[in-house]
């Protein structure tokens, strides 16, 4: 494999540097919390609050972002915002959940209560400390699917810091599409070998590929794990072992 000369980190931001999933799930408790029948004398918990009950709920989140994602980058729906897909999200996750009016359909209140929860998300334990270190030798780039509201808000929740955050609402389209990526390398004005990608989903890193970045897999517990055909540049357990490969003391 070629030597890495790298100039700048690229660093995608949903389940690379923060816990979606854990924020999401503190959102839909909240909301089955909020439809569920006052409690009774029994100590017994609610069933809208079963585990299995929130991943499920979770799962369909998830699904309708990667569904309606996917169909914009390929065309076949206008873009839009991360904002707006969180909101179609948070009324299926809602209705799912029996957080309704019978009449009116999913309550404003808990719709919009939920939709926030996608931007209140926990940095992973070495999230903060691992972009300290890095900045210390290399611009930092944020490149995420978040819209720019949301990026703001993600960034100031969790602590996290950046030379530049960049949307890809500025791309009006999603990664994977190459669109996202080339704005890292525009406002980097670098060759984009130069740049080196950073990510715990595979299929972020091999869109970056797709428009020469180098790459670089740090594993999350939340992340798409490299297949046996990925040939990334650097495979890191975290930041503070993706730093030692780069030689950041």
């Amino acid at each position: 494999m070629a030597e890495l000369t790298i100039d700048a980190v690229v660093f995608d931001v949903l389940g690379t540097l923060v816990d979606e999933p854990a924020g999401l799930r503190t959102g839909i408790r909240a909301l089955t919390l909020s439809a569920s029948p006052a409690p009774s004398l029994s100590p017994s918990p609610s069933p809208s609050l079963d585990d299995s009950g929130t991943e499920r709920l979770l799962l369909l989140w998830q699904r309708h972002i990667e569904r309606e994602q996917g169909r914009i980058v390929d065309g076949d729906r206008p873009y839009l915002p991360s904002d707006a897909l969180d909101r179609e999200a948070a009324e299926i996750v809602a209705r799912a959940a029996g957080a309704e009016d019978p009449a009116t359909g999913a309550a404003p209140d808990a719709v919009a209560s939920l939709a926030r929860a996608a931007r209140r998300l926990p940095p992973w334990p070495d999230t903060v400390a691992g972009l300290a270190r890095l900045a210390e030798r290399f611009p930092l780039i944020g490149l995420s699917n978040a819209s720019r509201t949301a990026l703001l808000e993600l960034n100031a929740h969790a602590g996290l810091r950046w030379h530049q955050a960049l949307s890809a609402e500025d791309a009006r389209t999603y990664k994977p599409d190459p669109e996202v990526y080339r704005l890292a390398v525009t406002v980097a004005g670098l060759p984009p070998e130069r740049l080196l990608m950073v990510a715990a989903h595979a299929w972020d890193l091999r869109g970056a590929q797709a428009l020469g970045l180098r790459t670089a897999y740090v594993a999350r517990p939340v992340g798409d794990p490299p297949t046996s055909s990925d040939r990334f540049d650097l495979y890191a357990k975290d930041l503070a072992d993706l730093a030692g490969q780069l030689g950041v003391s």
